[in-house]
């Protein structure tokens, strides 16, 4: 008779199925928490100044050479056809439709997410968590709500900065240093993009990846091991989790938009 060894893919699969289980109810929980969490304004107001603005730099310079290579790029794909008045709207849609909320997305990941991370972390790991239990207060209403839903309204507006800086990068290329006609640009944009069509499918996509990228860095830190290697291991779980359900979300989202 063998021994029951915890490698066992029995043993594996009842701790995955475990993980999910306990995901979803607490993703369920931190959507309970939004009545609270707007009573207490503050506490939000103080994470989005945390998660947001820390994070503008990088986004708007990102996103400023994100346009530098798309209109340099696009320029020279639209000469071969004689369309390189139609610039602006290349760079426009590409930025709104797809790269715009992706790259920020990405980015708020590895500069927002990981903070997030590390800091519920190192409460678990300093016993604060525990000790807000012993106190009778809840610690998703109290620590992890606020960060939570600052996440989700600090992802779209960061998306929109990427997705501006994006545009006026494509204009300095284009316009500025390559020639083409500043009307023939703006006009492009204006006459091309349909704010409900793009725009709208730009923000829902970011709005959705703010969700998913601030559980996932809740969820890693809550769930880390009370110890620096296991802080350090949640950590780099938030990158490569967060990553790459923005990712396969992105090819979800624009199948069922193009669809519908």
């Amino acid at each position: 008779m063998s021994w029951y060894r915890p490698s066992d893919v029995g043993w594996n699969l009842r701790r995955q199925l475990a993980g999910v289980g306990f995901a979803a109810r607490l993703f369920g929980r931190l959507l309970l928490t939004l009545g609270g969490s707007l009573r207490r304004f503050g506490l939000v107001r103080d994470q989005i100044h945390f998660l947001g603005n820390y994070s503008l730099a990088i986004i708007a310079v990102s996103g400023l050479f994100v346009g530098f290579v798309f209109g340099l790029q696009g320029y020279y794909t639209l000469q071969r056809y004689g369309s390189s008045e139609a610039l602006g709207l290349l760079v426009t849609l590409s930025l709104v439709r797809e790269l715009g909320p992706v790259v920020t997305a990405l980015l708020f990941a590895g500069r927002a997410g990981t903070s997030l991370t590390a800091e519920i972390g190192l409460m678990k790991a300093g016993e604060q968590i525990s000790v807000m239990e012993m106190m009778a207060v809840d610690p998703v209403q109290r620590v992890l709500a606020p960060r939570f839903w600052a996440g989700v309204i600090a992802m779209p507006l960061l998306a929109a900065v990427f997705s501006a800086m994006g545009i006026i990068g494509g204009w300095v290329v284009g316009v500025l240093l390559i020639g083409v006609d500043a009307g023939s640009f703006w006009s492009q944009i204006q006459g091309g993009v349909d704010v409900w069509k793009d725009v709208g499918n730009g923000v829902i996509k970011s709005i959705v990846f703010g969700f998913t990228v601030t559980f996932v860095a809740l969820l890693q830190g809550f769930q880390a091991l009370a110890t620096p290697e296991g802080v350090a291991s949640a950590t780099t779980r938030t990158v490569v989790t967060a990553s790459l359900a923005v990712l396969g979300l992105d090819f979800v989202l624009t199948a069922m938009m193009f669809s519908i």
